[in-house]
């Protein structure tokens, strides 16, 4: 079998496409031989060394990755039979041809999706999930704004706050995302690359929003927490403005100058706010598989029913993996991308 392992911290380089003994099928596991691989920007951070749960977890070497589809190849669960087509998360290793995993980490993969849209669903929408659904109360009609709502968990966002018939407004980089997010149910578009972000904001709610969703970090977490009407929830789920790059390895001195400028939230005038900031980093929730469980059974049916569908997907052959880095980094890239095995 075939994965990617990366044994230091760095660059696309330290990517390697490495030859490696069948894993062995343990009691209550399934063996899947693995179509596509999810990629996620977590799994760059994973190759630069500052993913906290792949230190914690797992150390070097590592090989990444949340989600994959495939075939079953061999079962020992009552649940999944060989040639079964499934999709599923780990907590890394799915850049890899074959994979061992639990049962409770597998579904059947729906009729309605292919391999590489299965293997770009579970990482994205059950983040969207769980920050919509288990970590705060929403109500139809609430105002809600989106940061990054072209990428994969923006436009699940996008998707499931609609079907909770929730008012979307989505911020795009660029103007060829506008399209995109319209088309998944987005009520108002910011492209910030032509309209001020913030003005346009207050603009289209003066009054504040409800909820605002944010996964930059600190080029608008502030300005994201101002926007917030009184009892308002800023959900934040990853830093990705605070990690700058070049040609695939981050500048350090601007990472320590961007984590001196996140901004620190007091409970003291949170109170008097009445504001809400929550986090959460679902690789610190897999032993609450009654959480993940429960977002997936949710969505599965939205699935069938074509109530929310993964929106776009970008393959790339497991040997181009450092490729596909660079374009998930590069902020140009739509939807997902995903690896073929």
């Amino acid at each position: 079998m075939q994965k990617v392992v990366i044994h230091s911290p760095g660059g696309y380089e330290k990517l390697c496409l490495e030859e490696h003994s069948s894993p062995k099928c343990e009691e209550g596991s399934v063996k899947v031989k693995v179509a596509f691989a999810g990629i996620n920007y977590a799994d760059i951070t994973v190759r630069w060394g500052i993913y906290e749960s792949a230190k914690k977890f797992i150390g070097w070497p590592i090989t990444p990755g949340f989600e994959y589809s495939g075939t079953v190849l061999e079962s020992k669960s009552e649940k999944f039979k060989p040639g079964d087509e499934v999709f599923g998360i780990t907590l890394f290793g799915g850049y890899a041809s074959e994979i061992v995993a639990p049962e409770h980490q597998l579904y059947h993969k729906p009729q309605s999706l292919s391999f590489s849209q299965a293997a770009a669903f579970p990482a994205v929408f059950m983040t969207a999930y769980h920050a919509l659904f288990q970590n705060i109360v929403i109500r139809p009609g609430m105002k809600v704004m989106i940061h990054s709502a072209a990428g994969g968990v923006g436009s699940s966002l996008v998707q499931l706050c609609k079907q909770a018939k929730l008012e979307v407004t989505a911020v795009v980089g660029r103007s060829a995302k506008v399209d995109l997010v319209k088309e998944l149910g987005a009520d108002f578009v910011i492209d910030k690359s032509s309209e001020r972000l913030w003005q346009k904001a207050r603009q289209i709610c003066p009054e504040g929003y409800d909820i605002i969703l944010d996964a930059n970090g600190v080029e608008t977490l502030g300005d994201s927490y101002k926007n917030l009407r009184p009892t308002g929830k800023l959900i934040c789920y990853g830093f990705h403005t605070m990690l700058p790059k070049q040609g695939g390895r981050i500048n350090w001195l601007k990472l320590a100058i961007n984590f001196l400028k996140t901004p620190r939230f007091s409970p003291l005038k949170m109170t008097t706010d009445n504001k809400s900031v929550v986090t959460f980093n679902l690789s610190f929730l897999f032993d609450r598989m009654d959480l993940l469980g429960e977002a997936m059974q949710a969505m599965l049916p939205m699935l069938e029913r074509g109530e929310i569908k993964v929106a776009k997907v970008s393959e790339y052959e497991a040997k181009n993996v450092g490729q596909a880095h660079a374009d998930l980094e590069s902020g140009k890239t739509v939807g997902k991308l995903v690896l073929k095995f």
